[in-house]
């Protein structure tokens, strides 16, 4: 075992204790999972190499787009925002006191992983990783001498010791009770059912072409559940690459997986399950939704990996992603996707998502950079105007769709659509002025759907379109 010794001491003992030639008693080694909570070595391990792996995809495309370098790091692993077991690292300064030199290793991690907890706990003598995969404490012929003169091991059955070594429990330690089952609440957070009401954009080309036959309005239903469970499991995978980042999130640290309240394990089940269930429902409505549900969930995740750190690439793919639901349901339907409304999507979408950020920063404190987006607290003045324009846009968009020939074909009495305009205008502005204020808290899509008075000016443009056919 080539043992590493530790840069810096951070809590425990002497350096003494710290030197196996000069410590004395019998060692310690202990495997790197009895000092981890259970599931906190999962986003180190299987995160990191679904997101390695990903990402070699994007490099490549962004290194021939010339976009490689603002790509950030995901690879590392951060011991500060993982979680320990208290009780085991108070039995390994108890070990120290005692003067028995105790060392880290690990039979499945790399060196990397094993070195950055042992120098953020500074509580080992030293420690290694095997690179082929077997334990250090399994390999006598490579073992320091201090350990070869016999040691106590506190790890995983599997491992096969030396005749000179021991395997030994903790005294006193209490076996972990096994995680309570999560409870719905969880898992309905987990797959942000909350956020399925965006789905119902899916049906905005059932309303505009004036399809409300049944068959019609069944399939669309059905469009709506495939690309509500796709986007449940985009949101597990997100949430699995960014638990290191959600744990250190005044808010999100209390999502299912970060909070512990779903193994990661767990949740890339649910993961699975949520997309063959999106996928199976898209193929039965036809092969060119499923088509688009592909794309969409190719979009989603590359937001989640790559696109979500480049300024206003970010907010454009986030617009896309809301036009994509209506471009599914025009498909899941088989009408043809109005010019009209695509660009009416893509502006006021553009907008909210202009929005958020505009909130976002506003919640920063002064010469900070919003973490991982690329923006900084200068930029909110110019992100505000950029959401205003935009959302305006979208109200010319649609003046000049009130004046076009699709609409004269579509509705006997046109010009009643000119009254949705002042709406319109009304609710952009509404908008824009309490995200000024900081009257709102995050997501201004998710905002509106729990305003009154959104709902009224809704309900009033139902109305009003409806009395327009």
């Amino acid at each position: 075992m080539r043992a590493s010794v530790p840069e810096r001491v951070e809590q425990g003992g002497n350096d003494a204790l710290r030197d196996p030639l000069r410590s004395k008693g019998r060692p310690l080694v202990v495997d790197v999972d009895e000092v981890m909570v259970p599931g906190s070595s999962f986003p180190a391990d299987i995160a990191s190499e679904i997101t390695s792996r990903l990402r070699a995809v994007t490099t490549a495309i962004a290194t021939a787009l010339g976009l490689a370098a603002r790509i950030a790091d995901a690879s590392g692993f951060d011991p500060s925002r993982a979680r320990f077991d208290h009780d085991v690292v108070t039995f390994l300064l108890q070990v120290l006191g005692e003067g028995r030199p105790v060392y880290l290793c690990s039979e499945i991690h790399p060196e990397p992983f094993v070195s950055a907890i042992a120098q953020h706990l500074g509580v080992f003598t030293a420690w290694a990783a095997a690179p082929d995969g077997r334990s250090p404490a399994s390999r006598s012929d490579d073992l320091p001498p201090v350990l070869r003169q016999g040691f106590d091991y506190i790890g995983g059955e599997a491992v096969a010791l030396p005749g000179f070594a021991s395997r030994v429990a903790r005294h006193g330690r209490s076996a972990r009770a096994a995680p309570a089952p999560a409870g719905v609440r969880s898992w309905l957070k987990l797959l942000r059912v909350h956020q399925y009401a965006k789905n119902a954009l899916v049906l905005v080309p059932l309303l505009t072409a004036h399809k409300f036959a049944p068959g019609s309005a069944a399939t669309s239903l059905l469009a709506v559940i495939a690309f509500s469970l796709c986007a449940s499991g985009a949101y597990i995978l997100n949430d699995i690459l960014d638990i290191n980042a959600d744990r250190a999130h005044p808010a999100k640290r209390h999502r299912p997986i970060a909070s512990g309240a779903i193994a990661a394990s767990q949740a890339a089940g649910a993961m699975a399950l949520a997309l063959v269930g999106a996928f199976a429902i898209a193929l039965c409505i036809s092969v060119e939704f499923g088509g688009v549900l592909l794309g969409y969930f190719a979009l989603t995740t590359s937001y989640s990996l790559w696109l979500k750190r480049i300024a206003i690439i970010d907010v454009v793919v986030l617009a896309t992603l809301y036009t994509v639901r209506v471009i599914g349901g025009a498909v899941a339907i088989s009408v043809p996707m109005s010019e009209w409304l695509l660009a009416f999507s893509l502006f006021i979408f553009m907008s909210l998502a202009l929005v958020k950020r505009h909130i976002e920063l506003a919640g920063q404190p002064d010469s900070a950079v919003l973490a991982a987006r690329g923006y900084r607290i200068e930029d909110k003045s110019m992100v505000a105007i950029l959401a205003a324009a935009s959302g305006f846009n979208a109200v010319v968009i649609f003046t000049l769709y009130i004046s076009s020939d699709t609409v004269r074909a579509l509705y006997s009495h046109p010009q009643l659509l000119w009254v949705c305009c002042p709406i319109l205008m009304y609710w952009i502005g509404r908008v824009m002025l309490f995200a000024q204020r900081g009257l709102i808290d995050d997501d201004p899509v998710m905002f509106a759907l729990r305003d009154r008075a959104s709902w009224a000016a809704l309900g009033a443009i139902g109305v009003i379109m409806l009395a327009a056919i």
